[in-house]
């Protein structure tokens, strides 16, 4: 285990003190590691800081499994002494302040999107254990269900939903369905825009015979709010009086905005996070029940997926529709060979996989990046980490392509800002 940390931390992290913390010291009795993503300038970070101080505090005095838990501060602070002056509240060590290309892996590593995150991953191996942490520290305030660890979306979901004419029926219903657990709020403006066409979708599915529900879980502030925004929903919900099964699937699921909408297959595993980029993307929903894809096309719509992660982009000269089909057939087995390594690993897959034409989208991302015109392009972009990989070569083949992609996965590649 020391090993794995050392890989993932570096040898030394720093405490309050201004002392190095030898990581293979962490202790041989720790078997979950939380993940600290901050920034002292965030009041929300320093808000949930005061709540983590005391619910450390807590568990290190009195839980029987104190020696199993450790949080490292990862911060993207630009300030070293409001780094320090940060540090200081805190009773667990961080990460040193210029180690900036092991904060950027992590981040990309564990997909964190916004600040504060916990996330608490094992610390044999780095798996996500779980990636809401924020809700773990204020719904278990003393430790007591450690190491919240998931559980199965039938356990989580149990009890009574909604429809929205009053009636209820119980969670056993969605037995045998395919399932999309939706975290939306009514006063979200993309919430609202999703939902409208989400009830489209559903009844297109539901009229080509597939068993599909939907579960509604409300962010909503107040329960006319609720209701109101569930009146134009023709599928089933949480009773927003539920506030902790709303939070246990929150935390289930690691939500981190909304509006998210999650498919589940038949027997409740995850299919993907990203069904608001499907349904958007598929209107007629033919793809349906969206499983992943290797290969994407670029669009609006699923262009936000460019900043959950390193993202391999293939610009070629393309306009009309099906012209990228060679492009997609040219990366698409280094992509399957990428997904099928990772999720045998039961692992995130750390690169996505596009394609991009000529268009207006094409266009914008090449001069937010600052790319050269030229196509083909084979690009590798970490727009959380700001930067860039580029491989212009005359012909762009497979060979080419998994070369590119192992030495991005090896960092044997020199980035380039954006």
């Amino acid at each position: 285990m020391s090993e794995f940390l050392v890989n993932l931390l570096g040898e030394r992290l720093v405490n309050g003190e201004k002392a190095e913390v030898d990581v293979q010291a962490l202790g041989s009795g720790l078997s979950l590691l939380g993940l600290y993503f901050g920034c002292s300038l965030n009041a929300p970070c320093r808000q949930f800081n005061a709540s983590l101080c005391e619910f450390y505090s807590k568990f290190k005095k009195t839980s029987e499994h104190k020696d199993k838990l450790e949080i490292v501060f990862i911060s993207s602070d630009q300030d070293q002494k409001h780094w320090q002056d940060f540090l200081q509240e805190m009773q667990w060590p961080a990460l040193p302040f210029k180690d900036r290309h092991k904060k950027m892996k992590l981040w990309n590593k564990y997909k964190v999107t916004s600040i504060p995150s916990l996330v608490f991953i094992d610390a044999a191996t780095g798996k996500v254990v779980c990636r809401n942490g924020l809700l773990v520290v204020r719904d278990d305030p003393k430790g007591l269900e450690f190491p919240w660890g998931p559980k199965p979306f039938a356990e989580v979901v149990a009890g009574p939903l909604l429809r929205n004419n009053r009636q209820t029926t119980d969670s056993s219903t969605l037995e045998g369905s395919y399932v999309g657990v939706y975290f939306s709020a009514h006063w979200c403006p993309p919430c609202r825009s999703l939902t409208r066409v989400l009830v489209e979708s559903y009844r297109k599915v539901k009229e080509s015979g597939h068993k599909f529900e939907i579960v509604f879980v409300s962010a909503d502030r107040s329960e006319d709010s609720f209701t109101q925004y569930f009146s134009e929903m023709p599928w089933l919900a949480v009773p927003y009086t539920d506030e902790a099964r709303r939070s246990r699937l929150n935390r289930l699921y690691g939500i981190q905005g909304i509006p998210t909408l999650i498919l589940l297959d038949t027997e409740g595993h995850m299919i993907t996070r990203q069904g608001r980029v499907e349904v958007l993307n598929d209107p007629e929903c033919r793809l349906f029940p969206w499983h992943p894809r290797p290969v994407l096309e670029l669009s609006e719509s699923n262009a936000v997926q460019l900043h959950e992660g390193p993202c391999l982009v293939l610009f070629v000269d393309a306009e009309e529709e099906g012209e990228l089909e060679p492009a997609k057939e040219l990366i698409q087995p280094i992509a399957e060979k990428i997904m099928a390594k990772y999720k045998a690993k039961d692992e995130e897959t750390p690169l996505l996989f596009f394609v991009a034409g000529e268009d207006d989208m094409s266009d914008s991302l090449r001069d937010y990046t600052n790319l050269p015109e030229a196509a083909p392009l084979l690009t590798i972009l970490d727009m959380s980490a700001r930067a860039k990989y580029v491989k212009d070569v005359e012909e762009i083949t497979p060979a080419v392509v998994e070369q590119f992609v192992s030495d991005f996965l090896a960092e044997k590649l020199k980035p380039e800002p954006i």
